[in-house]
Parts: C-alpha cells; sequence; structure tokens
C-alpha cells in the first residue's frame, strides 16, 4: 500500500465506534495548527469526499467558515452535499486541540465546531497531541513506524516533499533510513544524478522551469552527495568535474555515457572550460571525458592518415596498424556515440583491409582466385565500404580517400590484371549464351533480380536475412561479359534460352531469339518471361505463390551511378528493404526467393584511373567497356560477348575506366564486377511450421481490425503495415498476439488512414512474415 493509502484508512478509522456502548461520531475534527498538511488538502479531498476545509466560503472546494460546515454536517446546506456513508471529516488548519478545548474562551471564529469536539472526534495521537507529519511517519501506534532522521533540515525537507511521499509504497520504506537526503531525492524526482545533467545540460532554464522549494531541494541534494553547489559554484564549474569524473562524479559520468544524447548541450559546456594537459598516450579513462582531447586525436589521425599518399603501400599497412592500436581504445568512449570520433570508427575497418590486402589474391588458377575471393578477398570491398560510411566532413572524407587508395587500390589493380592476363585467350568462367549451363528454376519459384548485388552485399544480405530466421543456399556465379545490365540481367532470367544478340549491337543489348526483337526497356524480356508461364510482379506486389514468378527490387546500381562513393552510407538501408521484400514474398506463400543480380562493380573514392580510349574508334564507349567501330583496332584486350560470341568488345586494363573521376562504375573484369553470389531463401523449420497458418476472416469496425485465422498460429502476432516487410510502416497502435482463440483485433491511430491500402499481416517472434493478406483500412480484404 502506498503512504497516501495508509493514511487515508488512519483519518478515516478515527470514526470506529462500539455501536453496543456509543454512537456514531457526527464528524472527524483534524487539527494542525502549524499547517502541516495543508499543501497535500487537495490531493486528499480528491480521494475524501467527505473531506471540508475550515476556511474562506468557496463551497466548490468543500472549505467555508465555522456556521457553514456545521450546517454541511447537519445536512441543511444546500450548495453542497457529503456521502451519506461515510463519517464527515474537518480539517482545521492553524487551529489546535487545545484551541478548542474551553468553548468560552475559544475566538469566535471557531465556537461553532467546538462544539463538535463533544459530538465527534479527534484525529490525534494516543497522547492527545495533534497529528504532525514527523509523529505519524515515526509513530508506530497509529503511524506508519518508519525510521526518519529528526533534524530540522529532514523536517523541513520533509514537509516539502510530502506530496510525493504519498505515492511511495510503505513496503519500500520499511528499514530505510528516511533524511534530508532522501526527501530532497524524492522532492527532485527521486533521480538527483539525471536532475545533475539536465542542469549543466540546461543551465538557466533548468532552475527558471522549477519551482524554488524544488531548486532548493536539488542544491541541497548536490551539496550532500557531491559536495558541489550548483548556485554558488555554476554550470562550468560543474561540466569540468563532470569531464574529470573523479571521486562520486564518477556515477555521474557513466550515466551521462549511458545516454548522451538527452543531454546535447553537455559538450559544448565542457568546451568551454579548461581542460589539463594530457600527453600523446594519456590514458582514456583520464582524459577520455574531454572533448577537446579526442578532437586533437582526430586531428592527429587526420594527419597521419593524408601522410599515407606519400608511402608504398606496405609501409601504409603498416602504419594503419599502428594508428590502429593508438586509437581503437577511443571507439569506446562517450564522443564515438555521439559522432564526434569519425575517423577513430573508420580506421577499424582500414585496420581489416591493411590487414587483409597483405595476401595478394593474385596466384594460382582463375579457380584459385575465384575460392581466395569467396573465402575471404571480398571482405576487402566489404571493409572500403564500412570505413567510407563513418565520413562525412570534407576533411574526414579526404583523410580517408587517401588511406583507402593507398592499401585498396594496389591491391584491386592487382587481382583485376591477374585476372585479365589468366583469360586472355582463355574462355571466360561465365562462358556465352552457347555455352552456359541452362537456367534451372521450379514451380513454386519467385526470381529476386537486385541489380548491382556486388558479392560483399550479398554476404551482408545474408547476414540479414539469417537473423530473420530464414534458411539460405549461396552459390557462387560468373555475371555475363560485359558486366553491365543490359547484358547480365537476361542472362539470370528462365528464358536464358529465348535470347541471342544481333550482330552488330553497340549497346549490349541482346535480342528475342526468334524475333530479333530488342529488349531494350524491358517490355520484350517481360513478354518472354510470362509467355515461359512467369508471373510478373511489380515493384509492391507479392503473388500468391503459384507457379513462378520474376520480380525485380532494389536500387544498389541507380544509387551507386548516383552517388559514387556515398553508396557506402546508404548500403545497410538498401540491404534492409531487399530482406523486407523477400520476407513478404515468402510469407506470401513462395516456396523459394532466388535472389539473382547482372553484376558487380568497382567503388574508389577519388576516382578510377583513367585510360584513354579515342572516340574515333567506339561505337559506345561506357565505364569499363567499349564496342569498337568495324575494322578499329585498339590495345585493349578483346573479349566475345556474351550474347553473340562472334561479336567483340573492349575492356579497360586493370581497374581503370574510359571515363575521368568516375568512383563508381562496372562493365569491366575484374572479382568485383564479375564475381557474384545467387541466393536462394526459403523459410526456416520454425517458419515452415507456422506457415500453415491462413486467415479465414478479417473484419474492420471503423479503424479497429479483428482477424480469425486458422492453423499453428502459436506464438504469432497481427499488425498491419502500408509496406508489408517493413515494421517500421505499422499504423497500428500496436500489434497484438493472437489468443488461443485464433483472433486478435489492432487499432489504426491515424484517421486520415481510412480507406489506404495496407496489409494485414501475421509475425513471428523473430519479427519475420508468416503470412500476409491485402485490405483497404476500415474496408474490405483486397
Amino acid at each position: 500500500m502506498r503512504v497516501l493509502d495508509h493514511l487515508l484508512k488512519a483519518i478515516r478509522d478515527a470514526a470506529v465506534f462500539n455501536p453496543e456502548v456509543q454512537v456514531a461520531p457526527a464528524c472527524i475534527l483534524w487539527p494542525d495548527r502549524d499547517r502541516q498538511w495543508e499543501a497535500v488538502i487537495p490531493v486528499l479531498q480528491a480521494e475524501l469526499p467527505e473531506l471540508m476545509i475550515l476556511g474562506d466560503y468557496v463551497p466548490e472546494k468543500r472549505s467555508g467558515p465555522a456556521i457553514w460546515l456545521r450546517c454541511v454536517i447537519a445536512g441543511r446546506a444546500e450548495d453542497v452535499s457529503l456521502p451519506e456513508d461515510k463519517t464527515p471529516i474537518v480539517y482545521l488548519p492553524g487551529v489546535s486541540r487545545q484551541d478548542l478545548r474551553a468553548v468560552e474562551s475559544c475566538p469566535d471564529h471557531l465556537k461553532p465546531v467546538a462544539e463538535l469536539q463533544y459530538r465527534g472526534v479527534i484525529w490525534s495521537q494516543i497522547n492527545a497531541k495533534d497529528w504532525t507529519i514527523l509523529a505519524w511517519l515515526k509513530s508506530d501506534q497509529g503511524g506508519l513506524g518508519l525510521d526518519v532522521a529528526q533534524d530540522n533540515e529532514a523536517k523541513s525537507a520533509m514537509q516539502l516533499a510530502l506530496y510525493r511521499l504519498l505515492d511511495e509504497e510503505v513496503s519500500l520504506l520499511k528499514g530505510k533510513r528516511l533524511d534530508k537526503d532522501y526527501f530532497n531525492t524524492l522532492l527532485t524526482g527521486g533521480d538527483p544524478i539525471r536532475d545533475l545533467l539536465q542542469w549543466l545540460d540546461q543551465g538557466e532554464a533548468f532552475q527558471a522551469g522549477r519551482p524554488e522549494h524544488e531548486w532548493k531541494a536539488f542544491v541541497e541534494v548536490c551539496r550532500s552527495q557531491l559536495a558541489f553547489n550548483p548556485q554558488s559554484e555554476g554550470v562550468l564549474a560543474g561540466s569540468t568535474k563532470l569531464a574529470n569524473h573523479e571521486g562520486p562524479w564518477h556515477a555521474v559520468w557513466e550515466r551521462y555515457c549511458e545516454a548522451p544524447k538527452r543531454y546535447p548541450h553537455i559538450p559544448g559546456q565542457i568546451r568551454k572550460c579548461q581542460p589539463p594537459v594530457f600527453d600523446l598516450f594519456a590514458d582514456d579513462k583520464v582524459a577520455g571525458g574531454w572533448p577537446q582531447w579526442n578532437d586533437n586525436q582526430e586531428i592527429n589521425l587526420h594527419r597521419d592518415l593524408l601522410a599515407l599518399a606519400k608511402v608504398p603501400a606496405h609501409e601504409a599497412r603498416a602504419k594503419i596498424k599502428e594508428l590502429e592500436k593508438q586509437h581503437s581504445r577511443r571507439r569506446s568512449l562517450v564522443w564515438t556515440e555521439l559522432g564526434e570520433a569519425p575517423l577513430a570508427c573508420a580506421l577499424e575497418h582500414l585496420s581489416i583491409i591493411a590487414e587483409t590486402t597483405k595476401t595478394s589474391l593474385a596466384a594460382g588458377s582463375v579457380d584459385d582466385l575465384a575460392g581466395g575471393y569467396q573465402s575471404w578477398g571480398w571482405r576487402v570491398d566489404d571493409g572500403v565500404l564500412r570505413a567510407l560510411a563513418h565520413v562525412d566532413a570534407p576533411s574526414d572524407v579526404e583523410a580517408m580517400t587517401t588511406a583507402v587508395r593507398a592499401v585498396y587500390l594496389p591491391w584491386m589493380e592487382d587481382s583485376a590484371r591477374y585476372i585479365q592476363k589468366l583469360l586472355d585467350g582463355a574462355s571466360y568462367p561465365g562462358g556465352t549464351c552457347l555455352t552456359a549451363k541452362p537456367a534451372s528454376f521450379s514451380p513454386g519459384d519467385c526470381v529476386l533480380f537486385v541489380d548491382g548485388l556486388r558479392f560483399d552485399l550479398g554476404k551482408r544480405l545474408v547476414d540479414s536475412i539469417e537473423a530473420r530466421g530464414y534458411e539460405i543456399f549461396e552459390e557462387p556465379a560468373w555475371t555475363a561479359l560485359p558486366s553491365v545490365t543490359a547484358t547480365g540481367k537476361a542472362a539470370v532470367t528462365p528464358v536464358r534460352d529465348k535470347i541471342r544478340g544481333e550482330d552488330g549491337s553497340p549497346d549490349f543489348e541482346p535480342s528475342v531469339a526468334d524475333t530479333g526483337q530488342s529488349l531494350k526497356g524491358g517490355y520484350h524480356l517481360k513478354k518472354l518471361l510470362a509467355n515461359a508461364g512467369c508471373s510478373i510482379l511489380e515493384r509492391s506486389a507479392d503473388g500468391d505463390g503459384q507457379g513462378m514468378a520474376w520480380c525485380e527490387f532494389g536500387d544498389i546500381d541507380h544509387e551507386g551511378h548516383d552517388r559514387g562513393w556515398k553508396l557506402a552510407k546508404h548500403i545497410d538501408a538498401l540491404i534492409l528493404e531487399i530482406t523486407d521484400r523477400i520476407a513478404e514474398l515468402l510469407a506470401a506463400g513462395w516456396k523459394r526467393v532466388r535472389v539473382v543480380t547482372d553484376h558487380g562493380w568497382l567503388l574508389l573514392p577519388g576516382g578510377l584511373p583513367k585510360i584513354d580510349l579515342p572516340s574515333a574508334l567506339a561505337d559506345n564507349k561506357w565505364g569499363r567497356c567499349a564496342s569498337l567501330k568495324p575494322g578499329a583496332t585498339s590495345e585493349d584486350r578483346l573479349y566475345p560477348w556474351y550474347w553473340n560470341p562472334h561479336q567483340y568488345f573492349a575492356l579497360a586494363d586493370g581497374v581503370s575506366c574510359f571515363k575521368k573521376g568516375e568512383e563508381y562504375t562496372h562493365g569491366g573484369l575484374s572479382l568485383q564486377e564479375c564475381l557474384t553470389l545467387q541466393l536462394t531463401v526459403t523459410r526456416g523449420e520454425s517458419a515452415q511450421a507456422a506457415a500453415s497458418v491462413e486467415f479465414t476472416d478479417v473484419v474492420w469496425k471503423g479503424l479497429r481490425c479483428t482477424v480469425a485465422v486458422v492453423g499453428n498460429f502459436s506464438g504469432l502476432s497481427l499488425d498491419v503495415r502500408s509496406q508489408a516487410g517493413n515494421s517500421l510502416s505499422s499504423v497500428v497502435v500496436g500489434s497484438k498476439p493472437l489468443k488461443d482463440n485464433g483472433t486478435a483485433s489492432v487499432v489504426v491511430e491515424n484517421e486520415e488512414m481510412e480507406g489506404r491500402e495496407a496489409t494485414v499481416v501475421l509475425i513471428d517472434t523473430n519479427g519475420s512474415l508468416v503470412a500476409q493478406i491485402g485490405t483497404v483500412i476500415g474496408g474490405d480484404v483486397i
């Protein structure tokens, strides 16, 4: 029970009587000479409809003079009525029991109620003294029997904090020492460290937004617990102590580090203070509280990374490893969470690049080369993207660009030249349309085409899908040459055998084998797919899981061409979108989602090296490939076109590019562009078991959606989303678990959503989609 509950009971219990020898008391008088209880009377009146106050005539507040109180008790006042089953209670502020004893000498304004002491009872201590707050809290005879300090500071804090104390559980107060610190802490909200951090963050606005008694209590808590006076010492002194986080301030610092974004102005406050002098190798536990120290560390790291432009690759790798030892500790500091250590964060991935690129891929056969890349080489490309994702400021981008180019460019150039040399005059492992293995697809397959899903991104996608509880089969695959969408997309369709390349095609676009109609624009490709029995699913359509389907999704290649190196900052969001799309398709009933892609790509901040190819020699010149004019010759290597082995085209040497300043491009021959990962995704065992669930009813009543399902629905929850696979697109107040009878209801919180299309989904405990059905909010199933 709360303190309030005990207080209410204690007051009402004063009216308990023995009907065998007594009559019911006319009222309960509550004298309070020092007005200690006055501040909480409004709270008590909300709980005690029978509680009246001696004071000014304000009947709506059940307050009035003594004669009016007599009338109310007698049932003769028309302006207020009391509950018939409760004994009236009269609170007497500024009046003691002694004031009522002698009616003749009693002040005139009290005489009408003085007589009530004989017909009523007085709520008082067993020794007939008035109940003070201290007495009631301490006494075990009619009070709570708590351990309460009795010094003046504790009494003062106790009275100020009484309205907060009323909500405390008595069981939690037993055995606790209630002193001035406890009451002051209670008065300031029960969390003095939070209040201190808010004060440091808000400055004068913190004090201005609080009553004077709460501010005083806050000051007293700081003085007692931290030996610090906010009133006299000020915010900057407190910020200095926070940064140094010594003694009792260590707990304050740890609390700040738990959620620094709640206090956005604290770093600025600390920056106004003068930090101690730290050497280069200062202990981060000491120096790490000062953003100025972290700033200097970032400046030093920036300088050291820029210096890598002047050293050979092997020295750059060694230097990066040295820098990682020096700066890695800063990633555990609060400044990292606040985004103030971007180079230190990027350095983690840069060091992986440096360590991994010590080993060259350029050795052995093509199979050896591919095996090394599949095993560990892709991690270098992944590391580059993860490192670049951390930087924003132009100076940081410059430093990271310099470092990446120092160790990554020679390594990728080496492997590209090696594979080009191996395949000079030899067969490309991806073959041509005449030698490639026939496409193998089965009923229940939905082929999901993702443009530009490079090998390392395929690995990220695997991790994302596995986290949802799905099963995945990975299969490395060589793209069609040249590694551009026009050539590669058609090569991964179920209708590959119905496509050929026309002689003289300059744009690498194949055609329908029977009619010669170009696949450019996609119309004739979709027509081939439809004629072969494939459903064409548009971007938001899911199909019914029957037969086979073709679906295109993902903006990786588009984003890469638009953003250049900044693609790195959007990879995780793009992968999440693809994961959600796969989840939607499996939930719609497809047995397998076959993820395929057309090509990978090269990405290098600062631009890939340029190689010249005179325009006079080329019919069509892309970033990494070109179709030559009839009779033209070039020193660049020539390769047969996948769709027409009698037509050749030129590929840029190494990782160079026919265009200047290209940071993102593809079309050439390299592991990054040509070795991809195809995925087959199915439901895991738990998802397969749950997949038998079916909707039997979806009913809208206004904005409330009620569903009924049958099957294995144990552990499933109901949600309504604007995008089925995106949990952030939920439009309801909250998802709800299905009841034992297979039903659940959810409510759409935004009335403006009524009439819009959405998807009713069932999700398991991992957040994976299990089943879904289209609907119109407030309307019908679609």
